[in-house]
């Protein structure tokens, strides 16, 4: 340790006053604050991170305040990342979609650090950030290119069920009660009628 102490003359007389009897650097140092301050926000969190020199960086603790920009600092809200990491992490739900935000940070040694002790460094320059917007929920649940898509295999499996329909009835539907012969195409029409139907409706839902 060191032996810190004021000499001055006052009246004419050589006075020595001890302003620190036993005094170690290593236990009041302000260290500079931190460097490259950076952002960048996303609907569902914002992540904030910095730079300091590597041979301290496993021995620091770190303070980061963010508010609103415009408002005073007096109104910031405060963060504290866990351990030593020079990074924080704001969610979403604390951040207000569309409003800028500010931030700054300033560290110092931890308090779990026993060689070394400091005060808090001056604060870091600053980072502007914005919450992106939360994306919206369309309003169809299924959109027309899909439709577009379903509607070709719906409709060749339609052609098919009517075809193998008609088989079916051509075979059973040759004769009448009275004897008279039938012609399949009494039953069809019916079945087309069906299926012209059915694109109707499909075509109205696409559009």
């Amino acid at each position: 340790g060191y032996r810190v102490s004021l000499q001055g003359t006052f009246s004419g007389h050589n006075l020595t006053y001890v302003t620190f009897a036993e005094y170690s650097p290593r236990r009041h140092i302000k260290l500079d604050p931190p460097s490259n301050i950076q952002s960048n926000a996303t609907a569902s969190k914002c992540q904030i991170w910095w730079s300091v020199p590597l041979y301290l960086a496993e021995i620091l603790q770190y303070e980061l305040q963010y508010k609103e920009y415009g408002v005073s600092w007096e109104a910031a809200l405060n963060k504290t990342p866990a351990g030593s990491v020079p990074r924080v992490d704001i969610e979403g739900s604390e951040l207000r979609s569309g409003v800028t935000y500010i931030a700054r940070v300033r560290c110092k040694v931890s308090e779990n650090e026993d060689s070394y002790q400091s005060q808090w460094s001056e604060w870091s320059q600053t980072t502007v950030f914005q919450r992106a917007g939360v994306p919206k929920l369309s309003e169809k649940i299924i959109n027309v290119r899909t439709m577009q898509l379903l509607f070709i295999p719906l409709s060749f499996g339609t052609l098919l069920y009517l075809f193998w329909n008609y088989k079916l009835s051509s075979r059973y539907c040759c004769f009448l009660t009275s004897g008279q012969k039938a012609s399949p195409a009494l039953a069809f029409p019916h079945q087309l009628l069906s299926f012209s139907h059915s694109i109707i409706c499909t075509t109205g839902i696409l559009r």
